[in-house]
Order: C-alpha cells, then structure tokens, then sequence
C-alpha cells in the first residue's frame, strides 16, 4: 500500500483510483461495507481519502481523546483489507477553507484524479460541513468521477459507529465492541521504556502509551499481541493493565501488556495488542505480595479465557 499525504504532484500510478472517503476510526463494518463498495464500483486501484488530523481534532483541540485508533493502527488495518492507495491528507487551514466545490474540483478531480468516490449516507465535506453526499453526487457529475452513497449499516441493537464502539469499550464491553468493529478492538503503537517494576515483580510488560486515544474501561484484560517489528516478530498471547497504576501515585494512562511464554527485547518495536477478554477493574493492594498474588490469577485467568483462540 502506498500512503501519500498531498493530493497534488501525484505520480500518473497514484492517479485515478475507485476511492472511499471518511475518517474511519476503527475501520467498522460500516466503514467496510463503504470500501467494499468502492472496490466493487469500477475496475480500478482501490483507495481510501482520509485525513491527519481527525477534522473534530484540529477544530476542538482540547477536548477529551477520542479516536478508536491511530493513523498507524488505522493504515495497517486499511491495507489488510487489500486498499492500495492510501491518500492521508494533512487537515488544517487550507482543507478546513475549502468550499464543497473547491474540494471537489481541486482535491477529488484535479489533484487524485479519481474515477469513482464512495461515501456513508451521513457524510459531509467542504467548509462548515456544507456538502453532503447528494451534493458530492452533483459534482460528480460536473467534475467527471461517479459516486456512490451506501446507505448506513446496522444490527437490531442500532447502526454501526465509532461513538456506539467507543461506549462499549468504556463499559469493557470488548465482545460488543468486536460484533461491531468486525474485529477486535487493537492498541498499536512503539514499546516506551518505563519503570521496569513488573520485570522486578517477575512479570515483564511493554509499555505503551494512549496519547490521543480514547480510553477503554481501566483494568486487566486477556489480549493476543503481534508484535510487528524487529527481529522478534510473532503472536501471542498475554496479559495487560490499562490504567494510571494507582499503588504507583498518580500516573498518566497507560497500557502494560506482559507477553507469555516470551523472553526478548522489545524496546523500540510496534505491537498491535487485541484486547479480547476485560478480567477485572484496576485496583490498589495492601502491599506486592497482595500484588503479584492477583496478578497470578490474572494471567492463569487469561491463559483459560485465550485457550484456543
């Protein structure tokens, strides 16, 4: 997959692609039925049109995290599904300017030179989210590409979304989450050096941190773990914390994910880690010994819940 953040100066192979447009925060199956159609729209490279940052990042910067994943997490899951041009352009003053028009015109038809754009029923584009998906079908036709609108899709419980996702996870509700998503939900990112005390307690983790990242229920979860760079790369499976360590004092969140039957370096590399099963809440001890007591439960609790998997 090629991943190109300007849509001018395009070489001619990166040009003319079946494309679909959205943010897609956790790429859910609603979010998959909008790129299966695209691939199916025409006989061309498939594509996504996203942007970094998330629009609702750049125009209310101080509110609380929120996205499902990263644009790291998001671009490995988006090739998995086969897309091979990944326009991820940079939203800021200029797009954020852009007239419904001007955005078709410059974006879509001059600089990707599109041959078909398929959007979610609810999507809106272009200065004050002026455009809608009917006016993107109006310069289609003005401009030359097709458009498709997939209506939204759904189960009883209501219509797939990254908020109804985003309200599971909080309650640890990962099988929800995962019914939705179409998988499970998966943390990625670079292994950070921390304070190395569950390698003193005899249960090493990596540490990750959850920057900009909504935040799943704090506690202990059973995970399956790819680890996807360096000279150690596998999956397994394993335990993990998410949370502000509280015997620890006040911490920033973050996850710590002990890999089992697993003894290297992993500093540095990129672990996507699966949170499958939540086990319990995050909670003090009177002491380590009371510790690492439930951390054994813990991970003989993970170990029966992943048996299998």
């Amino acid at each position: 997959m090629q991943i190109h953040r300007d849509w001018t100066g395009l070489k001619a192979e990166a040009r003319g692609a079946t494309i679909a447009m959205g943010n897609f925060d956790g790429v859910h199956k609603g979010h998959r039925a909008v790129i299966d159609t695209a691939r199916e729209a025409c006989d061309a490279p498939l594509g996504i049109l996203t942007f970094e940052p998330h629009p609702r990042q750049y125009f209310a910067p101080d509110a609380p995290p929120f996205r499902l994943m990263n644009s790291e997490a998001r671009a490995n899951r988006l090739a998995r599904l086969g897309v091979q041009q990944l326009y991820e352009l940079p939203f800021g003053p200029v797009l954020a300017g852009l007239t419904p028009e001007a955005f078709a015109r410059e974006v879509l038809a001059e600089g990707l030179g599109i041959a078909h754009v398929t959007v979610g029923a609810d999507f809106c584009f272009g200065k004050n989210r002026r455009g809608t998906a009917d006016t993107l079908r109006e310069m289609g036709q003005r401009f030359g590409f097709g458009v498709t609108i997939v209506p939204l899709v759904g189960a009883a419980e209501g219509e797939y979304s990254s908020t109804a996702i985003r309200a599971a996870l909080a309650q640890g509700q990962t099988h929800d989450a995962c019914r939705m998503l179409g998988h499970w939900h998966r943390i990625e990112g670079e292994v950070v050096h921390g304070e190395k005390r569950g390698r003193e307690l005899g249960w090493p983790t990596a540490n990750m941190v959850m920057d900009g990242l909504h935040l799943p229920r704090l506690g202990v979860y059973a995970v399956l773990v790819d680890v996807l760079t360096g000279p150690d790369r596998l999956s397994c499976q394993g335990v993990a914390s998410l949370g502000v360590r509280p015997m620890f004092g006040r911490n920033a969140p973050n996850l710590e994910v002990h890999l089992f039957d697993f003894s290297g370096d992993l500093y540095g590399q990129h672990l996507s880690v699966a949170l499958v099963d939540f086990l319990r809440d995050e909670a003090s001890f009177d002491g380590l010994p009371a510790l690492i007591e439930q951390i054994d439960r813990d991970a003989q609790d993970a170990r029966r819940l992943l048996a299998g998997r």
